[in-house]
């Protein structure tokens, strides 16, 4: 049986309805229906080392258990060789559908390629497949977070809209990263091109590691260079940032972006040394990847709104919008929604300087 048996687009393209079945068998011999077992999820990720992703796995597992299924978690430790036998081992284990998210874009093609000679179709989760026949894109808009992300940094430099700036670019084996790139250049090109705006300093942080981060300013500030602002793709990388410019006297003095609203990223805020993050509800990507997880192995279609190229296929996907956020709305947020709590974000803090409990 085919993975993709039904692509039905609808009302011109906005909106695409997937019918992806799981080849179970048809002898006469096949056991009955009348028992259900629990569909068996595979969640194949990159790395469990950042705080984000241990959330991302948490509320995934815990959704699927609710809608009646199991999740068989694998962690590759950013290596693409260990992601390649983690996607080996979920396949030998027998699950229904499998759940990615890539280390390498393009190198996890070859995972996807194997999963389908399985009859498993795949999902990509926060970071596309690129160049296969993939079956699904869940995640936040990439390209949209690298825009307000750029336009945060533009509008809040000592002088709004002129500045020197340096960038830290993600992993370049990071799709998100390219495309976050993409959002970064559609705001900052006029404002370069008019000369309002110079980046004095620019490269990519290998796996997004805080420590190539802190390189990339060290080198910055060695280099006598004088800047404003540091556009930052992620907390992460923020936080390098910042360790750099704290050895320097340079904290709270330079504007910091960052992404993901890690709890050290919103103390960060808190205390001034980080500017603004990307707030992206984890539970809105985590508990629609699972719901699309479940239906699949159950042989329901499912519902995406958005496609995203991937250089060989349209896939069909579902991108969450994100917030940005720093002092001014934190708490109202952030806080507020749960996604971190008071007393964490506050820590330190006296009772007369925090906002009242949202």
């Amino acid at each position: 049986m085919n993975i993709r048996n039904v692509l039905m687009i609808v009302s011109l393209g906005i909106s695409i309805a997937i019918g992806l079945a799981i080849g179970h068998g048809s002898s006469a011999g096949s056991a009955s229906t009348s028992t259900v077992a629990r569909p068996l999820i595979g969640f194949s990720m990159d790395t469990l080392k950042e705080q984000r992703w241990q959330g991302d796995r948490d509320l995934f597992v815990k959704k699927c258990g609710d809608l009646g299924a199991d999740v068989k978690v694998e962690s590759a430790n950013s290596d693409d060789n260990q992601q390649i036998k983690d996607v080996q081992s979920l396949l030998t284990a027998g699950v229904k559908v499998l759940v990615i998210v890539p280390h390498d874009g393009l190198a996890m093609a070859r995972a996807v390629d194997m999963a389908h000679q399985a009859n498993v179709p795949v999902i990509a989760y926060d970071r596309l497949v690129r160049n296969c026949d993939l079956d699904m894109y869940v995640a936040f808009d990439a390209v949209r977070i690298g825009e307000v992300d750029a336009k945060y940094l533009v509008d809040h430099l000592p002088t709004p809209g002129k500045g020197k700036i340096d960038i830290i670019y993600g992993a370049q084996t990071d799709n998100n990263a390219k495309l976050m790139k993409q959002g970064f250049d559609n705001v900052l090109n006029p404002y370069i091109k008019s000369g309002d705006i110079q980046v004095v300093h620019a490269d990519w942080a290998e796996d997004w590691k805080p420590e190539n981060a802190k390189k990339i300013i060290n080198a910055s500030i060695t280099n006598g260079d004088k800047f404003d602002g540091i556009l930052a793709s992620n907390d992460g990388t923020a936080g390098g940032a910042i360790q750099a410019l704290s050895e320097a006297g340079l904290a709270g003095k330079v504007v910091v972006t960052g992404q993901d609203a890690e709890l050290a990223a919103c103390q960060r805020i808190v205390a001034g040394t980080q500017t603004s993050t990307i707030y992206k509800p984890l539970n809105l990507e985590a508990t629609g990847a699972a719901e699309a997880a479940v239906d699949i192995s159950k042989g329901k279609p499912v519902v995406a709104k958005d496609i995203t190229p991937n250089g060989k296929v349209n896939v069909p996907s579902t991108l969450y919008a994100v917030t940005v956020v720093d002092k001014s709305n934190l708490n109202d947020t952030v806080v507020k929604d749960g996604f971190r709590s008071y007393d964490d974000v506050y820590q330190g803090i006296p009772d007369s300087k925090r906002p009242p409990k949202p």
